[in-house]
């Protein structure tokens, strides 16, 4: 049976001009890149993020889309966008889930791995 699965990829960046050290807000962006690495075309239809700031407190964000896209990837095929977050305090993690479909209607989720969220100012 043909194998659905979509790897994900991040990368972090500080926004200095959206953030008010040293008490926050702090703004990163981040870009999300989606390959479909499985041998099956399927489309992103929803998100889950868990934001985690450094006092363990947690912020769930769900929704349609992403970007507001939802994107059709066949194998080998990827999608990048960009988007942000702000947390209260000066270090913080995120993990997501993608929720997909298979074009036979087969759902299945895509795991973004956790990655850290760091203002500069802490990395002396």
């Amino acid at each position: 049976m043909a194998r659905p699965e979509f790897t994900c990829t991040v990368k972090v960046q500080y926004v200095a001009e959206q953030s008010s050290p040293p008490h926050g807000p702090f703004a990163f962006a981040y870009t999300v890149t989606i390959r479909n690495s499985g041998d099956v075309t399927a489309q992103l239809v929803a998100r889950r993020w868990v934001i985690t700031d450094a006092d363990g407190r947690d912020e769930e964000v769900r929704g349609l889309a992403v970007v507001g896209r939802q994107p059709l990837l066949k194998p080998g095929e990827s999608f990048e966008y960009t988007s942000g977050t702000r947390i209260s305090t000066p270090h913080g993690r995120m993990r997501g889930t993608y929720f997909c479909m298979t074009e036979d209607a087969r759902p299945f989720e895509a795991d973004v791995p956790p990655f850290e969220l760091v203002f500069p100012g802490l990395l002396h």
